[in-house]
């Protein structure tokens, strides 16, 4: 197992894992896991050993009007078609 990265380092990275991801924002990594499959969660797939990287600062804004959304009530194939259109 890999030793975590501060938040310091975390927060000047351009790219960070889910479990980082998780830490920015508060949300649970199966929720993150399900928005990722569902494909309102960009990503990128890294080389060989096939670790998702997220663009720090467009994936918590991602996340932010995501959040925002289903507050409003707004269902997730709503949210997914919102966010194609945007």
């Amino acid at each position: 197992m890999s030793r975590q990265r501060s938040m310091e380092k975390i927060l000047a990275s351009e790219y960070v894992s889910i479990g980082e991801l998780v830490r920015l924002t508060g949300c649970r990594y199966s929720t993150l896991k399900f928005y990722t499959e569902e494909g309102i969660l960009p990503f990128e797939q890294e080389g060989e050993n096939l670790t998702r990287r997220f663009p720090r600062e467009e994936a918590v804004a991602r996340l932010e009007e995501i959040q925002s959304l289903k507050q409003q009530g707004v269902c997730i194939p709503d949210i997914k078609q919102k966010l194609a259109g945007s």
